[in-house]
């Protein structure tokens, strides 16, 4: 089918995660169907061992599948291989982990960087 993609995802090139600019420390991506201007799509984002996201607030509705490893959101939450997870729009938080995870990402909008 000309109008069908297929991803390995265990197979594709990451590259620096760049989604509030400038690249975050151990947060590499692959947009799959990401639409940069609006915020809205699919990627894959995986935290290298200590990665940690910036703080930010959604302005749309984010979820995501934890494909590998175990993520750690601000308020001590533990996301691990196999949760989906939503965060509904105006929620704020940061995630880390300690020993790396891997997730598919589907967001609706931007997020806003909270200082």
């Amino acid at each position: 089918m000309k109008k069908r993609s297929i991803k390995k995802i265990y197979k594709l090139k990451l590259k620096p995660f760049t989604r509030y600019g400038k690249p975050i420390p151990k947060l590499i991506w692959h947009p799959i169907n990401y639409n940069k201007k609006n915020g809205s799509g699919s990627y894959i984002l995986k935290f290298k061992a200590g990665g940690k996201s910036i703080k930010h607030k959604h302005l749309a509705l984010e979820e995501f599948l934890v494909l590998k490893g175990s993520l750690k959101d601000h308020d001590n939450t533990i996301f691990k291989a196999g949760d989906f997870v939503t965060f509904k729009p105006g929620s704020t938080h940061f995630s880390s982990s300690s020993k790396g995870c891997l997730l598919l990402v589907f967001t609706s909008g931007k997020n806003k960087v909270v200082k």
